[in-house]
């Protein structure tokens, strides 16, 4: 498996950048990280946009940087693609035309099949005449991802593709990726400060700090790591947990099986046997020492503590283990009520209404970890 590789140092007037990660080129790696981490530096790095002070970026055998060998290899001849914030289209051209620019450093010969191909899975065949005046943001975002598939990257850069759409057209867009994830084996690395695109597309995620690389992994084992919260979010907080479709129920819920048992959640439009990630937030995660004989709540998982984190104010966060990972966040006054400690057994209670429907992904191989 080829691997992306990223070990530079650089300096923008008082900001400084000194990260490290390496993950795999497949899937989607998502660049995590609070506007000002340096998420789009180090995106600007890989497709050599921005010439670091020192180290080195490698994809696969291929050396694109290396500051002691002198190595710089210009962006036009890195053979990536790149979809920014914003479209970024040319105002005078059509969409054909806008598209057909990507493919100018092409062999002629197959450029009228990539251009049927990228309309194809975009689903922007009905665009091809107008001009991007004429186009909502969701339909410039589409045509900007057709125009960066038209030079036949072996890489694509997106560097938060969704932050200036409305939930509407998120929701429109994210089918597409999801298909050049799925369908088209592109590998992507993705920059996001938004979670659930993370638990959507994600294969490899790299958390991103204040110009360092904090953490790289499985996108279930850094969402569940307590000392990474101040990064992953503490309000969002919660577990992720990898599932399969089991049924689809004639009462309107969706059953998904994991390692800890059956998970009910309203309906899901998928496949017996699709594998899905799914988001259990923290905060809609009760415990009780016993399991409730009357109660409306239909998911409950006997387990055992595993990790009780510190009080912050009138709250405390505590680590279960129903087979995999689950988090619940109760008061500091309820947990010394039930004196929770590792080792104590209890019953964590979801409800199926609380799992929405941003709180579901796509599962991939999981990754490599990097430095």
């Amino acid at each position: 498996m080829s691997t992306l590789e990223l070990d530079v140092r650089t300096r923008l007037g008082a900001f400084g950048l000194e990260a490290a990660f390496a993950a795999p080129a497949t899937g989607i790696t998502c660049l995590f990280g609070r506007s000002g981490a340096g998420k789009t530096t180090l995106i600007n790095i890989l497709a050599g946009l921005l010439r670091p002070s020192s180290g080195r970026v490698a994809l696969g055998d291929e050396v694109l940087f290396d500051s002691a060998r002198g190595i710089d290899v210009p962006p036009e001849r890195r053979g990536f693609g790149y979809v920014f914030q914003e479209g970024r289209l040319f105002p005078h051209m059509t969409v054909r035309r806008n598209l057909l620019y990507g493919a100018n450093r092409q062999p002629a010969a197959g450029r009228q099949r990539r251009l049927d191909h990228a309309v194809d899975l975009l689903a922007i065949e009905p665009l091809l005449e107008r001009r991007p005046r004429d186009l909502s943001g969701g339909e410039k975002q589409r045509v900007a991802i057709g125009r960066a598939l038209m030079t036949a990257p072996r890489l694509l850069l997106m560097d938060e593709p969704l932050a200036a759409l409305d939930p509407g057209l998120k929701a429109e867009i994210l089918p597409y990726i999801e298909r050049l994830r799925d369908i088209e084996g592109v590998p992507i690395v993705y920059v996001t400060h938004t979670i659930e695109e993370i638990v959507r597309l994600a294969t490899t995620l790299v958390l991103v700090s204040d110009g360092e690389v904090a953490a790289v992994g499985a996108v279930d084992e850094l969402m569940n790591r307590l000392d990474l919260r101040p990064l992953t979010g503490r309000y969002e907080a919660g577990a992720v947990i990898e599932t399969i479709v089991a049924e689809q129920e004639a009462d309107g819920l969706t059953a998904l099986t994991f390692a800890g048992g059956t998970l009910l959640v309203p309906r899901i439009e998928a496949e017996v046997g699709t594998p899905l990630r799914v988001r259990v937030r923290a905060r809609d995660v009760s415990l009780s020492l016993t399991a409730p004989p009357d109660i409306s709540i239909l998911n409950a998982f006997p387990g055992e503590v595993r990790e009780v984190g510190p009080v912050d104010g009138a709250l405390q966060d505590i680590g279960v283990d129903i087979g995999v990972p689950l988090w619940s966040r109760v008061t500091a006054r309820s947990a010394a009520r039930l004196e929770l400690r590792p080792g104590r057994r209890v019953v964590a209670l979801v409800k199926a209404v609380a799992i929405d429907r941003h709180s579901f992904g796509g599962v991939r191989d999981r990754p490599l970890t990097g430095p």
